[in-house]
């Protein structure tokens, strides 16, 4: 007969075993962000914060970026299972040899735009002409480029482009015409220096038609192979999508959650909350069953802004089909 002390360690022993097991359980994930903590990633954020991930059985590490961190090299180093990125640089990088596949794409609008001073003499794209503009390299001038392209100008002569820093500096300091902004961030920084908004003017790119998709989520083709990697990574997304869907219905909230991860200490409640808002226009199918669904006519719409490049066009050929695909996300919808 076992003893009521030993019986005791026995049972102490068990549900120590079992809580181990459970953590082995949860299935690792790791993330890589293409920027540093701000609204426009607050889906992964609130759903980290809110314990979807935990719920779904996930340990998930989000990686933030930054301006010396290309995702494409991280999950290319197998540092991170999936990246967030814009498709241009995504497909750019398969050519190149990096297989990427868009699982999931939350964001199905661009928030790139073009943002001019009305004193410059900028009013229209054929003001465009003869003026120094602000472009964004490292995979965000490929809209820019097919614009002018289709414009029929030439980027060395018709017009002056000035390599942009992630600032808007080169407006307030009149050192250029126009610059790259975004309409949830860098737009509002020129707005909180004092510029009025109608002394602008903007050119969003999905207004001129070459606007490619951004933010998509990424991993590489070889993973998809793996039942067990499309299952967890299937958990993923509905618990993203959970994470996202909230964000876009309680901005304050998600603003608060962003403050709490931006470990600089640079970000303020009343600026995420905005940045949350303008995010959320981005993304026209939250709160619905299509959200982080990849429209295969907005891919080819996208694959299509990239090989019309003009003499330097991102991709050479298309990818196909092959660059995207939904299983996981129909694994993800299928989940109760």
């Amino acid at each position: 007969m076992t003893s009521p002390l030993k019986l005791s360690q026995i049972l102490l022993a068990s549900l120590l075993a079992l809580g181990s097991l459970s953590a082995v359980a949860a299935d690792k994930i790791t993330v890589q962000m293409k920027w540093v903590p701000q609204a426009q990633f607050a889906g992964y954020y609130v759903a980290q914060a809110k314990g979807y991930y935990k719920e779904a059985g996930l340990d998930v590490t989000i990686k933030p970026g930054g301006p010396d961190v290309s995702p494409v090299q991280v999950i290319a180093g197998k540092s991170a299972d999936a990246i967030v990125n814009w498709m241009p640089d995504a497909l750019a990088a398969r050519e190149a040899g990096v297989p990427l596949v868009n699982i999931a794409q939350v964001f199905d609008r661009s928030g790139l735009m073009l943002t001019c001073k009305k004193s410059s003499g900028v009013s229209s794209p054929k003001d465009l002409k003869g003026k120094t503009l602000g472009v964004w390299y490292g995979g965000n001038e490929y809209p820019f480029l097919n614009w002018m392209a289709k414009l029929g100008y030439k980027t060395d002569s018709d017009v002056k482009v000035l390599k942009q820093g992630f600032n808007v500096d080169p407006l307030l300091q009149n050192q250029a015409a126009c610059i790259s902004t975004m309409i949830y961030n860098e737009y509002w920084q020129v707005i909180d220096a004092g510029v009025k908004e109608s002394e602008l003017v903007t050119f969003y790119y999905q207004d001129q038609g070459v606007a490619s998709l951004e933010d998509g989520l990424y991993v590489l083709e070889s993973s998809l192979k793996d039942k067990a990697f499309v299952a967890k990574m299937a958990k993923f997304l509905k618990a993203t999508f959970k994470g996202w869907n909230e964000a876009v219905k309680n901005p304050e909230e998600a603003a608060k959650i962003m403050v709490a991860a931006d470990s600089s200490g640079s970000a303020t409640v009343a600026v995420q909350k905005r940045q949350m808002e303008n995010v959320a226009k981005l993304i026209t199918n939250a709160n619905t069953a299509k959200i982080g669904y990849l429209d295969p006519a907005a891919y080819e719409r996208t694959v299509k802004v990239l090989l019309g490049g003009g003499s330097a066009p991102v991709i050479k050929k298309d990818p196909g089909k092959a660059a995207y695909s939904h299983v996981v996300w129909d694994a993800a919808a299928a989940l109760k």
